[in-house]
C-alpha cells in the first residue's frame, strides 16, 4: 500500500507546485488536506509557505485542530516532517515579522528580518545559493550539499546550534536547513530547484529517522 504524503493546506501559495515536485519526486499518494483526521493518518506530512511569517501563522491556526493533529502525528506518531520555506519557519518559536507572532516552538528560535551589513547585498535573498551541510545534517544524507532556489527577507535563527542542518551564504552565514529528531525544514524551495530540489524530496519520501 502506498505511503500517504498529508501536504497541509492552510492558503500558501506554493501549495500545488509543492504537491507537483512530490508527485516528480516518487510520492505515492499526495493528499492536500486541511483535514485534521487526514493528517493523523497520514505517513508523512509536508508543511508549505509563502509571504509573511503573521499571516501564515494566523491561517495556519485558523483551522480547528489542524495544529494540535500535526503535532499529535509528528511528536507522538513519529511521522517523518518537512517544512518548507515560511512553513520552515513556522518551527520556531516566534516570528519578528509584522510584529511578534509565536510560531509552532518545534525548534526554539526567531525569525527576524536579514540584517544587510554589505550594500551591495540584496534584501530579500533571492535565486539560486549554495546549500552547505554541517555536522548536524539528519543521518542518512536526507540533505546534501548542492545548490538551491532561494526567496526570503526574514531567516531562522535557532537557538542551538545543534539544530542547524545547513548554511547559506548571503553576505553573512544564513540558516538553510533546520533538523531535530524527525523533523527537517528547509528555507529554500526545493519545487523550484530543479533536479536539486526533486532528489531532496525523493531522499525525504524515503526516509526513516
Amino acid at each position: 500500500m502506498a505511503e500517504i504524503v498529508a501536504l497541509v493546506d492552510y492558503g500558501a501559495g506554493n501549495l500545488h507546485s509543492v504537491e507537483s515536485a512530490l508527485r516528480a519526486a516518487g510520492a505515492g499518494e499526495v493528499t492536500v488536506t486541511s483535514d485534521p483526521s487526514v493528517v493523523r493518518a497520514a505517513d508523512r506530512i509536508v508543511l508549505p509557505g509563502v509571504g509573511n511569517f503573521a499571516a501564515c501563522a494566523q491561517a495556519l491556526g485558523a483551522i480547528p485542530h489542524l495544529i494540535e493533529s500535526m503535532e499529535e502525528r509528528v511528536h507522538v506518531g513519529g511521522a517523518p516532517f518537512l517544512g518548507i520555506c515560511v512553513g520552515m519557519q513556522l518551527l520556531a518559536t516566534r516570528g519578528l515579522e509584522h510584529g511578534e507572532t509565536p510560531g509552532l516552538g518545534w525548534i526554539a528560535g526567531d525569525v527576524t528580518l536579514i540584517e544587510r551589513t554589505d550594500p551591495a547585498i540584496k534584501v530579500p535573498h533571492m535565486g539560486w545559493n549554495d546549500v552547505a551541510i554541517t555536522p548536524h545534517a539528519p543521518a542518512g544524507d536526507l540533505i546534501e550539499p548542492g545548490e538551491a532556489y532561494f526567496l526570503h527577507s526574514y531567516h531562522f535563527a535557532p537557538d542551538d546550534g545543534r539544530h542547524i542542518a545547513a548554511m547559506s551564504d548571503h553576505g553573512g552565514g544564513l540558516v538553510a536547513a533546520v533538523a531535530q529528531d524527525n523533523v527537517v525544514g528547509v528555507q529554500f524551495h526545493p519545487e523550484k530547484s530543479q533536479k536539486y530540489g526533486l532528489e531532496l524530496l525523493a531522499r525525504f519520501l524515503e526516509w526513516q529517522p
